[in-house]
């Protein structure tokens, strides 16, 4: 028969261990508290990361301790699965093409309508349970997001994109003023075209939105959440995933890269490229995969960074050498 005794002191002793390891994990991350303390960080938040309530709360939660630990967060937002859906309901047809998605002038409509009314009003929502220190935008609120038309280009074809915009300018006035008063933008990635009909918006891809918007703001860092764990070698070889990469060989590697991983490359490769410090690709189905990649010492996911001569396998961590290849996959907005 047990000692209720022995019983209590086994579950003290199990619970004084579990707060010893999140005591152990809050000191690892004191040295990156420090490092990012004031740092800009733009935060692209997407695909099914955003259709689970524990992982949505998880962002939020995430987003909410990155501010209160002295970082500059900005979240620009897609909608993929949200848009996705409602499209399929209201009976619109919807493809992707180089990785974007074909938007007609009704589509384009239900995507303003779904992404301001629904989806970043979410967002907002959760965040501020922890302080009220979010705000919604959409990239049409006060020019924040000026864009021209764009098209793709498929095996040297010419492809029209419909109301699909590539961004040409970003109202960082009213970011940095938001930043200053301790608010925390939430963006979502609709814009307004230039020289276009008034009221009439364009869809950007919010992979290319918050590159646009990193670049703008001169951010220390670009980080993408999606739907993979970053970039391979060999995929579907998971054991291939690249640590860390230099736009050089990213460059080279773009061609290869499956269609729904283009953008999310381009995008972390344009953003180092005009002076953002380092951009990364982590797995938004991970729980609290954006604290797990700033505040711990070998982070997650894929690290695009200027001083990277070649790219490093998984298991020789952010901070350091490298040496290797990459391709890989996955679609969302």
């Amino acid at each position: 028969m047990s000692n209720p005794h022995d019983m209590s002191t086994k579950s003290t002793a199990a619970r004084l261990a579990a707060a010893q390891v999140k005591a152990e994990a809050l000191t690892e991350a004191l040295p990156w508290i420090k490092t990012f303390a004031g740092a800009t960080i733009v935060i692209k938040y997407g695909g099914n990361a955003m259709i689970s309530p524990e992982l949505q709360q998880s962002f939020a939660d995430d987003i909410a301790f990155l501010r209160f630990a002295g970082i500059r967060p900005v979240v620009v937002h897609g909608g993929g699965p949200q848009i996705t859906s409602m499209l399929a309901r209201l009976g619109i047809e919807s493809e992707f093409k180089a990785g974007q998605r074909v938007t007609s002038e009704e589509a384009a409509e239900v995507i303003r309508m779904v992404l301001s009314g629904q989806v970043n009003r979410d967002i907002v929502s959760r965040i501020n349970q922890n302080g009220n220190a979010a705000i919604g935008l959409s990239g049409e609120d006060a020019d924040l997001l000026l864009a021209n038309k764009t098209h793709a280009e498929v095996d040297g074809e010419v492809i029209d994109l419909g109301r699909v915009g590539e961004i040409a300018e970003v109202n960082t006035t009213v970011l940095t003023e938001l930043l200053d008063a301790g608010r925390v933008p939430v963006i979502c990635s609709i814009a307004s075209e230039i020289d276009g009909e008034a009221g009439k918006p364009l869809n950007i891809n919010a992979d290319l939105a918050a590159s646009a918007v990193a670049k703008a703001l001169k951010a220390d860092k670009l980080i993408m959440l999606t739907d993979v764990p970053g970039l391979y070698a060999n995929w579907p070889d998971t054991s291939s995933l690249i640590s860390r990469i230099g736009p050089k060989k990213l460059r080279e590697l773009l061609p290869s890269l499956d269609e729904g991983m283009i953008p999310k490359m381009t995008a972390a490769l344009e953003a180092i490229e005009h002076g953002v410090q380092q951009a990364h690709i982590i797995d938004g189905r991970m729980a609290h995969s954006l604290l797990l990649e700033v505040f711990t010492s070998e982070g997650i996911g894929t690290m695009v960074e200027d001083t990277v001569v070649e790219p490093a396998p998984l298991g020789d961590g952010h901070k350091g050498e490298g040496h290797e290849t990459s391709t890989e996959e996955t679609n969302d907005e």
